[in-house]
């Protein structure tokens, strides 16, 4: 299924500086540094990695557009935060938890849907972490305070 509608903005990304708030692909053993680096990726977001990664994501999401509708209603998407990850050389990501009464009074949501809105939320940001990694930090450079030279 896909979703007819139009990229939102992307989050402005604040948050908690301690790594363990956040899920990333490799979790570090400990933690090297404060750098997180979000002034960078909100940039990187802004110049089109967002968009990149939604779209991908919005062609295969199981969120029909009535609940992606809610979903941008209750404030949702402006709750997802990215940080870089310094000990494991990825961008972590932190997915808002959706209490049951979020979207009580609305027939189309009950458990399993709240459920759902959660696991396809997890994979915008997983996908926005993965197209950031992949395709807008340089890994070759020292964009990111670190030669492989």
């Amino acid at each position: 299924m896909a979703l007819d509608t139009e990229v939102p903005d992307p989050p402005a990304l604040r948050g908690s500086s301690d790594p363990g708030d956040y899920d990333a692909v490799d979790e570090p053993e400990e933690r090297i540094g404060d750098d997180v680096r979000r002034g960078e990726l909100e940039g990187f977001l802004r110049a089109g990695a967002w968009e990149d990664a939604f779209d991908d994501w919005a062609d295969r999401t199981y969120l029909t557009d009535a609940e992606f509708r809610a979903v941008r209603e209750a404030g949702l998407l402006d709750e997802l935060d990215f940080y870089w990850n310094q000990a494991a050389e990825d961008v972590g990501y932190r997915v808002p938890s959706i209490p049951e009464e979020q979207f009580d009074g609305r027939e189309e949501f009950d458990a399993d849907t709240v459920e759902t809105v959660e696991e396809e939320l997890d994979d915008l940001a997983r996908t926005v972490s993965e197209v950031l990694e992949n395709d807008y930090i340089h890994r070759g450079s020292e964009e990111f305070g670190y030669d492989w030279e």
